[in-house]
């Protein structure tokens, strides 16, 4: 058997459907939002990299600095023989846990980008001969099923990326990522944790407008896909922190009164001067929200590791 394999469950037509089911329903609502996962075509995901090195971004050092310093902990306490890493994306990060994981039989990316999968995977196999990497291309988000791999497995998600889900969303997504787990599997879980409210807007509105682009590319995705005639300049992008709910909002403010026309929908859409759409939640954590939220899915947080500033939190969960 070849030591990269790639399997679709998501339809071809899937991500067409869901862009349009999504701006039309966030474009129909008050107020108005889209999802984040829409900034990521190529060039929002070479955005999106570019964040992740500008001093005002924390997350990704912290958790790199966790994976650095706790990947051989984390090895040990999982003795995980197939890693699930949800969301994957380029897998660097990941490489951290591929090198602990001594007894490592099989590692199962998913994620929604064929081409990620398919330049990480072989990648990995290159590096890792024996490894055996059966690359998922999936909606995690929408349920999953994994392929046969030997247990222990360890699922992780990390990036802070479940903090994108509203409370409900996180709910869901946990307790079918519990239905995914079986005795002895665990779950990494990357959540960046509650801190000064300058040093999070800062984050999420850069000195250098990095962050505001990326914000905008999600217009640019529309345009491109669904015939819209957003014109970006015409929006501000703002970072707003809500302390009752503990996350940080981004928005894009329309500069003035202007009707955006969406050609694929059919769709006309106003917006008044100084409207703000949402474009991202991302919320921030306490240890305790956490062993809550895990809890109700079914799993019991075993495991906490933070940088050493305490800006990001790994945790670690069992099936109860």
């Amino acid at each position: 058997m070849s030591p990269f394999r790639l399997t679709r469950t998501l339809p071809e037509d899937a991500t067409d459907a869901a862009l349009r089911a999504d701006v039309l329903a966030g474009l129909s609502s008050t107020p108005k939002s889209l999802p984040p996962k829409w900034f990521y075509d190529a060039r929002g995901s070479e955005l999106f990299e570019e964040i992740t090195g500008l001093p005002e971004y924390y997350p990704t050092r912290a958790e790199r600095e966790i994976l650095v310093d706790r990947a051989g902990e984390i090895a040990a306490a999982t003795g995980a023989r197939t890693l699930v890493e949800l969301g994957s994306g380029s897998s660097e990060k990941t490489r951290h846990l591929l090198d602990a994981l001594t007894g490592l039989d099989a590692y199962v990316p998913v994620d929604v980008s064929e081409s990620a999968l398919t330049q990480a995977g072989q990648a990995i196999v290159a590096e890792r001969p024996g490894l055996r990497v059966h690359a998922l291309i999936a909606d995690f988000t929408a349920g999953l099923t994994l392929p046969d791999t030997p247990g222990p497995r360890l699922v992780a998600f990390l990036g802070g990326t479940i903090g994108n889900l509203l409370p409900a969303e996180r709910a869901a997504f946990l307790a079918s990522v519990r239905a995914l787990l079986a005795p002895g599997d665990g779950l990494l879980l990357g959540t960046d944790l509650v801190k000064d409210e300058g040093v999070l807007v800062r984050a999420y509105d850069d000195a250098a407008g990095v962050t505001a682009a990326f914000d905008k590319n999600v217009l640019a995705v529309i345009n491109r896909e669904l015939g819209a005639d957003f014109v970006p300049a015409a929006f501000d992008h703002v970072a707003v922190w809500d302390p009752e709910r503990e996350w940080i909002e981004m928005r894009l403010r329309s500069r003035t009164a202007q009707t955006v026309k969406v050609q694929a929908l059919d769709l006309a859409v106003d917006f008044a001067a100084g409207e703000d759409m949402r474009t991202e939640v991302s919320a921030k954590f306490r240890r305790e929200g956490v062993r809550e939220e895990l809890s109700a899915a079914g799993l019991d947080l075993t495991h906490w590791w933070t940088d050493g500033e305490e800006r990001f939190a790994l945790s670690l969960s069992r099936v109860r």
